[in-house]
């Protein structure tokens, strides 16, 4: 399984790495960390044999990249395992779903998941993920105390193995 995910600019970056490390040391849910998942919003999944299959498509994708702003105005769940903020669906990131669909669906011997194609996907940024019940209300109460809008630059995508979180190629503009 590989990711392609959008990853921020570095003010944004420290809320959110500081967010996932309040969670940690409050819930005791050290994953984030111990796998050296950064701040990302994962724009699509790939089951593909390598990485270099997807390389080429990865590197047309830089062609038609710009960064562009966001809005995180709220928290969110997916019950009961994962807590994450969660981005307005704006005109901006929609795009880039539809960006990166179009350059890897016809990939032969890959498959995109399901859950990422554009108009089925729902963008979020992951602050903690296999939670207990018990560290899923710290977590939250964490968030409740110290979350707070924000506004984010995408400025970076990258291509990624997972298990440890590892990237394998980078796209930046700034």
């Amino acid at each position: 399984m590989y990711l392609i995910s959008a990853y921020f600019d570095v003010k944004s970056e420290k809320i959110l790495k500081k967010y996932i490390d309040r969670i940690s040391a409050a819930s005791g849910n050290t994953f984030m960390t111990d796998n050296n998942v950064p701040p990302h919003i994962t724009i699509s999944a790939v089951d593909a044999r390598s990485a270099e299959v997807l390389f080429d498509s990865f590197i047309r994708i830089q062609e038609s990249f710009i960064p562009g702003k966001i809005t995180v105005p709220a928290i969110g769940q997916l019950l009961p395992y994962v807590l994450y903020a969660a981005p307005v669906m704006n005109r901006y990131i929609s795009s880039l779903s539809s960006l990166v669909y179009e350059a890897i669906k016809d990939i032969p011997e890959t498959s995109v998941s399901r859950l990422y194609i554009p108009g089925n996907w729902m963008p979020h940024i992951t602050l903690a993920k296999k939670l207990t019940h018990d560290q899923h209300k710290a977590a939250l109460s964490v968030m409740l105390e110290h979350f707070m809008p924000m506004e984010a630059e995408i400025c970076r995508l990258g291509l990624a193995k997972v298990n440890p979180h590892e990237d394998v190629m980078i796209i930046e503009r700034r």
